[in-house]
C-alpha cells in the first residue's frame, strides 16, 4: 500500500521549484514557466517580495520562504511542495551574490559564505529533490553558473571558484541521473540586466593597494548596471527551450560575451595542452 500522501493543490503543468525567484534571472524563468502554463513555487530568503508575483497567478505561485544556506529549511521547503503537488519537474539552482576582489584580498569568510550559497546550498537542494525525481523517472536541475564558471579573471576568483566547483558536480551529476530520465543544465550568462552589478548583490572585498590596476575592471562592474546587453526574458526563454529539447545540452552559454569568452578560453586551453603535450605523455614510466 503506497504511504505518499495526496497533494493538497491541483498543480497545472509542471511544478517548478525555483530560489532567488525575487529578481533577475529567477523572476525571469518563473515569469517563463508561468506563461508556459505550468506552476511555480517561488522562493526568497523574504517571501513578501514575491507577493506581485503571487499576486498575478495565485492559482499558479506559490511562495516559500527559503535561505539555500539552512539546510534544514531545504528539506522542509522541498516536504512542503510535495505535500502542496506531490511533484517537483524542475529545480533552479539560482540564489546567489557576486564578490568582487584579488584572491589576497579574500578573506576566509568571505569564501566559505559564498561557497555556502553558490555550491553546498545548491548540492543540498538537488541531492533533496533527486529521490522524487527518480521515483517520477523524470525531472530537470538547472543550475545557474557564469561565464566565469569557465574562465577566470582577475578579481573573481572566489566567485568563479565556487562557480567551478557547481559546474564540475553538475557534469558528474548529469551522467549519474540520465538514466533515470533526469536532465541536468549547467547555464553560463554574460552580462544581463538582472541586477547583479549593483551594490546591494555584487560585494567587494577590503581592497589592497597594489591590486588596484589588476582588479579595476571588476571593481568598475556596479557602474554598468542597467547597460548590460543581455536580456534576461530572452534567457528564460532560451533554458525553457533547452529543457525542452531532445537533446539538452550539459552547458548553455547566453550571451555574445558569454560565447566569445568561453570560445576564447577552450582555444587558449587546447593551445596550452598542445604546446605542453610531449611533457603531459613523457610523465607516465617508460614501457
Amino acid at each position: 500500500m503506497s504511504t505518499e500522501q495526496t497533494p493538497t493543490r491541483e498543480p497545472a503543468g509542471r511544478v517548478w521549484l525555483i530560489t532567488g525567484a525575487s529578481s533577475g534571472f529567477g523572476r525571469a524563468i518563473a515569469e517563463a514557466a508561468l506563461a508556459a502554463g505550468d506552476t511555480v513555487v517561488a522562493t526568497a530568503r523574504k517571501p513578501e517580495t514575491l507577493d506581485d508575483l503571487v499576486a498575478l497567478h495565485p492559482d499558479r505561485v506559490s511562495a516559500a520562504q527559503l535561505d539555500v544556506t539552512d539546510s534544514a529549511r531545504i528539506t522542509a521547503v522541498v516536504a512542503e511542495v510535495l505535500l502542496w503537488y506531490g511533484r517537483i519537474d524542475v529545480l533552479v539552482n539560482n540564489a546567489g551574490l557576486g564578490l568582487v576582489g584579488a584572491v589576497e584580498e579574500t578573506s576566509d569568510q568571505e569564501l566559505r559564505d559564498l561557497m555556502e550559497l553558490h555550491f553546498f546550498g545548491p548540492a543540498a537542494l538537488t541531492r533533496a529533490v533527486l529521490p522524487h525525481m527518480r521515483r517520477q523517472g523524470a525531472g530537470a536541475v538547472v543550475q545557474m553558473s557564469s561565464m566565469g564558471g569557465r574562465f577566470s579573471f582577475p578579481g573573481v576568483g572566489a566567485y568563479s571558484a565556487t562557480k567551478f566547483a557547481l559546474e564540475g558536480m553538475s557534469e558528474a551529476l548529469a551522467a549519474e541521473v540520465a538514466p533515470f530520465g533526469i536532465k541536468v543544465l549547467i547555464v553560463e550568462p554574460g552580462a544581463f540586466r538582472t541586477g547583479f552589478a549593483n551594490s546591494g548583490v555584487l560585494r567587494q572585498s577590503a581592497a589592497i593597494p597594489a591590486y588596484e590596476e589588476t582588479v579595476a575592471p571588476a571593481r568598475a562592474l556596479p557602474s554598468t548596471d542597467g547597460r548590460q546587453p543581455g536580456d534576461p526574458a530572452k534567457a528564460a526563454a532560451a533554458i525553457l527551450a533547452a529543457l525542452e529539447s531532445d537533446k539538452t545540452p550539459l552547458r548553455l552559454a547566453l550571451g555574445n560575451d558569454a560565447a566569445d569568452g568561453i570560445f576564447a578560453a577552450l582555444d587558449a586551453s587546447r593551445a596550452e595542452a598542445l604546446a605542453w603535450e610531449s611533457v603531459s605523455r613523457g610523465a607516465d614510466f617508460a614501457g
